[in-house]
């Protein structure tokens, strides 16, 4: 008799800032859902990306990275991360070769909830061979259940073992969305992640942290699609600094995005631009629920 048997689970990537935890997930996924840049702190919301076989789903879920929080904003984020912990089936938590975990608080709830847990060193390809066994004996001896595998994501050097391990720990389940499903985020989600990814690419210092873009409306035509964003920021100050001379630095933004929304979308797109000041919005819960951030 054939096995009918389905495994279903929440795979829930958690880790610092900048230890490429979104260049993980995409790797894992097969398309680019979350932010990739050099800079800490990218991700801001809870993403899921869902890979479906004949007999499994994995729901991958990249969170922000863990931080000490300084705005009301790092404190949503931070209720991600919580939420994470909550709705797990299986932790891959992501660390690299030269650093060790910020908030030892979080690994330690982790490891509380005696679930499976992946411990990811990613990054390896920029460290030497002793190195990373090392680091591989020193959190085989923090968390000894774990199963530790070394990483490139970027080069998807051991991407395929850490697949086939989640595929191993699945728990059997139904699919918890339609087999068709990618992701659990709206298009307008990921246009704002593409303008938010350019954001943090061309500005530098405080600009990309200060800035939140909200998608006005999206309207899907057969030949086009017509879409108008509103990017704020904290200062006038800054709004000039986004805008730069002449529209420059905006147009800029504005061209680089519209490229890679028409691939993401596969359609072409008008995409309208505009900035301006919404005072302290980091510190505002009122503005920060209007922008979809849990309080």
């Amino acid at each position: 008799m054939e096995n009918t048997k389905h495994k279903a689970g929440f795979v829930n990537i958690i880790g610092n800032p900048n230890v490429g935890k979104s260049t993980l997930m995409n790797a894992l996924v097969g398309e680019k859902l979350s932010i990739i840049t050099s800079k800490a702190q990218t991700t801001r919301h809870r993403i899921m990306g869902i890979v479906n076989g004949d007999d499994f789903q994995i729901i991958y879920s990249d969170t922000p990275g863990i931080v000490n929080p300084h705005y009301k904003l790092h404190q949503s984020m931070m209720t991600f991360v919580n939420s994470a912990l909550k709705d797990a089936d299986l932790f891959l938590v992501v660390t690299e070769v030269g650093e060790t975990f910020k908030r030892r608080e979080v690994l330690d709830k982790i490891i509380a909830t005696n679930l499976p847990i992946i411990l990811v060193i990613n990054k390896i390809d920029l460290s030497d061979q002793q190195t990373v066994a090392d680091k591989i004996a020193y959190w085989q001896n923090q968390i000894p259940r774990a199963i530790i595998v070394p990483v490139s994501a970027t080069e998807k050097f051991n991407t395929q073992l850490i697949f086939d391990k989640i595929i191993e720990l699945l728990p059997e389940n139904p699919p918890y969305f339609p087999k068709d499903e990618l992701t659990d985020k709206s298009m307008r989600f990921f246009v704002s992640e593409i303008i938010r990814e350019k954001l943090l690419l061309f500005y530098q210092k405080e600009i990309p942290y200060s800035a939140e873009v909200v998608v006005e409306y999206y309207r899907e035509k057969d030949d086009i699609d017509e879409i108008s964003v509103i990017i704020y920021a904290e200062r006038e100050s800054q709004k000039g600094i986004l805008i730069g001379a002449g529209g420059k630095s905006l147009k800029k933004v504005g061209s680089e995005a519209r490229k890679d929304i028409e691939e993401f979308t596969g359609k072409k797109c008008f995409l309208s631009l505009q900035v301006k000041v919404l005072k302290d919005w980091r510190n505002n819960e009122r503005a920060l629920k209007s922008f979809g951030y849990e309080m």
